[in-house]
C-alpha cells in the first residue's frame, strides 16, 4: 500500500521507543522507505543499529555526522519525506517544536520539512496534562501538525492514566491514511451507511440480519484514504470506525432514516451499504414478552425506504449508489432496484457466491448502471471499495 513512499520516523527519549521498532518493520513490509532520526536521549532506550537493521537505511543521531550521504542533512531529509511521524514524542521535543527551536537533527529536519507531520506524545500523565504541554500541542495543531491522542493505561512509572504511545498497528493506520492513496477525492463529501439495524420487539429481543458492516466500513476507509470528508452512519457492529471519519451510531431503521436524511443534502456521493430492515414490529412491548403455550404472531409494518427517499430528493450533481443482496435473479432484481430507487449505481452480490456476502473479508460484486453491468473478481473488501469509487469518479467526470 505504501510502495514508493518515504516516511521519516523521529524517535525521542521515551521507554515507548521500543514500539517504534515494530512500526518501522511494519512500514518497511508495506513497501515504504523508512528513515529514522533519533535524539541523543532516545539512544539510551534503543540502539540505532536496531533501526538500521529493520529499515536498511542509516539511522541518524548526530547533526554533524560527516558520513551522512546528503549534502545538507536536515534539508535533504525534509525534502525526501512524504510524511514525518514522531513516535514517541517526548514533552521536551514537543516544546522545542512549538517554540521553533532547532538544536538537533530531529528538530532541524522537522522545521525544514514541508510534508505532513504527525506527533504521537508519550509521557507521564501529569506531564501530558500539564498546561504547558497542552498549550504546545495546541500550537502545533494550529500550525497543521496532526496530534495522535495517547492511549490510557498502566504507564512505565506505574501510574495509570493517559500518556501511553498507541500500538504500532494504530500508528501504521495513521500513516496509511495519509499516504496509501492519491487524494483524488479531496473536497468531496461522502456519506456512507453500514451495518444492520435492530428492530425491537421488547426490551430484550429484536429483529435483525447477518450484516457485519465490513463492506460499508471499507467504503468509508477507502473514501477517507482518497481525501474525502466522510460521514459514516452505522448500525450496531463490532468494528472499529476508520480514522478521520465522522461516525454516527444508530440502532433502528427509523434512527438510520433520520440520520441519513439529515446528512444527505451536504453529500456529493452517497453509498448506501447498510442492511436496513424492511419491516419492524408494529408495537414494541414495554416489558419482556413472556413465553406462553402455543404460537406467537408478531404484526410487522413496512419501514421507510431510505434509498427511495434519497433518490427522489437527489440534488443535481449528487451521486447515489445503493447495494443489493440477492439469493436469486441477481441482475434482474438489482436492475429493477436501480430504476425504482432512482439510483445512479447498484452494487449487487449474491449469498450463493463463494467469498461474497455477510461476514467475509472478501466480496464479489456486480456494478449495475444504466449503461450496463460489470462483475468484478473476488477481492478484499477494501479493494472492492476502491474499485467502486474508481467507477463512481469516472462516471462523475
Amino acid at each position: 500500500m505504501l510502495q514508493g513512499k518515504t516516511v521519516l520516523l523521529g524517535v525521542t527519549g521515551s521507554i515507548a521507543a521500543y514500539k517504534t521498532a515494530s512500526l518501522a518493520s511494519t512500514l518497511k513490509k508495506e513497501g515504504c522507505s523508512v528513515h529514522v532520526i533519533m535524539t541523543k536521549n532516545a539512544t539510551e532506550f534503543i540502539t540505532p543499529l536496531t533501526f538500521e537493521t529493520l529499515t536498511g537505511n542509516r539511522c541518524i543521531t548526530d547533526t554533524f555526522d560527516r558520513s551522512f550521504e546528503f549534502k545538507v542533512g536536515h534539508v535533504s531529509l525534509g525534502k525526501l519525506a512524504d510524511l514525518v511521524l514522531i513516535a514517541p514524542a517526548s514533552a521536551d521535543v514537543i516544546a522545542k517544536l512549538a517554540a521553533g527551536i532547532a538544536d538537533d537533527m530531529l528538530t532541524t529536519t522537522v522545521l525544514a520539512a514541508r510534508c505532513p507531520v504527525l506527533v504521537s506524545p508519550a509521557m507521564n500523565t501529569a506531564m501530558y496534562q500539564h498546561p504547558a504541554t497542552q498549550a504546545n500541542l495546541k500550537k502545533l495543531t494550529d500550525w497543521g501538525y496532526e496530534i495522535i491522542r495517547p492511549a490510557t493505561g498502566l504507564l512505565a512509572c506505574d501510574d495509570t492514566g493517559i500518556g501511553k504511545m498507541p500500538e504500532p498497528d494504530l500508528l501504521a493506520r495513521y500513516v496509511k491514511a495519509h499516504l496509501a492513496k492519491d487524494k483524488d477525492m479531496a473536497d468531496t463529501n461522502v456519506l456512507v451507511t453500514a451495518g444492520p439495524t435492530r428492530e425491537p420487539l421488547d426490551p430484550v429481543r429484536y429483529i435483525t440480519n447477518h450484516s457485519t458492516g465490513k463492506m460499508g466500513y471499507a467504503l468509508a476507509q477507502a473514501a477517507m484514504e482518497r481525501g474525502a470528508v466522510v460521514t459514516l452512519v452505522s448500525g450496531p457492529t463490532a468494528l472499529e470506525p476508520p480514522l478521520h471519519v465522522k461516525t454516527v451510531p444508530v440502532t433502528t431503521s427509523a434512527e438510520m432514516y433520520e440520520a441519513v436524511t439529515e446528512a444527505a443534502p451536504q453529500a456529493d456521493i452517497i453509498l448506501k451499504a447498510a442492511a436496513v430492515a424492511d419491516y419492524t414490529p408494529s408495537h414494541t412491548a414495554s416489558e419482556k414478552v413472556k413465553k406462553k403455550e402455543g404460537d406467537l404472531s408478531i404484526p410487522l409494518v413496512r419501514t421507510r425506504d431510505i434509498l427511495r427517499t434519497l433518490g427522489e430528493q437527489k440534488h443535481p450533481g449528487q451521486f447515489l449508489c445503493g447495494f443489493s443482496m440477492e439469493t436469486k435473479d441477481l441482475l434482474a432484481n438489482s436492475t429493477a432496484k436501480l430504476q425504482a430507487k432512482h439510483a445512479d449505481m447498484i452494487v449487487a452480490n449474491s449469498l450463493r457466491t463463494e467469498g461474497a456476502g455477510f461476514g467475509h473479508d472478501t466480496n464479489v460484486v456486480t456494478l449495475i448502471t444504466k449503461a450496463g453491468s460489470e462483475t468484478l473478481p473476488k477481492m478484499d473488501k477494501l479493494e472492492v471499495a476502491h474499485a467502486i469509487l474508481d467507477r463512481i469518479l469516472a462516471m462523475r467526470a
